[in-house]
């Protein structure tokens, strides 16, 4: 959390940060140049744009932590400048630079990336709330040695159907070093149609599950999905049959 904010009260501050995970509808005021990064592992550093394209200044605190949002687990990640004001119609380029680390060289490591805005206090808040707010960005650190690219390996992703304690779950295997995250993921089956919300990504070299709640028997099941590029695009739809694997 921000050590301190020489131009806000505290009060406020305190206030806000305490509330921001309760405004889940509440709009970030500035804005990311990007919706994942990918930071490769042969360059030194890499950025982002935050801009505030709003009327009215900001401070904004950045850094990058784990999955679990936690602030005790060490990265080995490097965010300057981690606390700067950010003015009206003003943008800021952040770095984030790689420390040195033993993250594995086969496959890529998941962490976040953290914009948060807290608006400066002026005499005319005195009875008003402000509300801090936080932007988080997906991190993959993806070493140089890794071959091919994530849309080559889409095509390796292996889907199954399973049951579990009376429940169907489509799994999914991915043997390649690249994380997917789903943007569309359905089954189908027959004239059924489920449409699978988990965020959940599939992750390198390991195994999803997701439990079905419509479809109870497989018949001639598919799966539709579609994966979010590194640029924040969506991939291709593809369209698979799902092998029934009985327990």
């Amino acid at each position: 959390m921000p050590p301190s904010y020489p131009f806000f009260r505290w009060r406020q501050v305190a206030l806000a940060i305490s509330l921001s995970l309760a405004l889940p509808g509440a709009q970030a005021a500035l804005t990311v140049n990007a919706t994942r990064i990918v930071y490769d592992s042969d360059k030194r550093s890499t950025s982002v744009l935050v801009a505030n394209p709003s009327e009215r200044p900001y401070a904004v605190q950045t850094w990058v932590n784990t999955e679990a949002d936690d602030t005790t687990t060490a990265v080995p990640l490097l965010v300057t400048p981690t606390l700067f004001r950010l003015d009206a119609q003003k943008q800021q380029l952040v770095q984030i630079s790689a420390l040195g680390n033993t993250l594995p060289q086969d496959r890529e490591s998941l962490f976040f990336f953290n914009v948060q805005e807290i608006p400066q206090s002026t005499a005319t808040d005195k009875n008003t709330l402000s509300i801090a707010l936080r932007t988080r960005l997906k991190v993959f650190y993806r070493p140089s040695g890794l071959k091919g690219t994530p849309s080559n390996h889409i095509k390796d992703l292996r889907w199954s159907l399973h049951e579990e304690n009376g429940t169907l779950h489509l799994r999914v295997h991915n043997p390649s070093p690249y994380h997917y995250t789903f943007g569309r993921l359905e089954v189908i089956n027959g004239t059924q149609t489920e449409l699978i919300q988990s965020s959940a990504m599939a992750l390198p070299m390991q195994t999803q599950s997701y439990a079905l709640g419509k479809i109870r028997t497989p018949r001639a099941p598919r799966v539709l999905f579609t994966t979010i590029n590194d640029y924040g695009g969506s991939t291709d739809e593809v369209t698979l049959p799902l092998q029934f694997v009985q327990p």
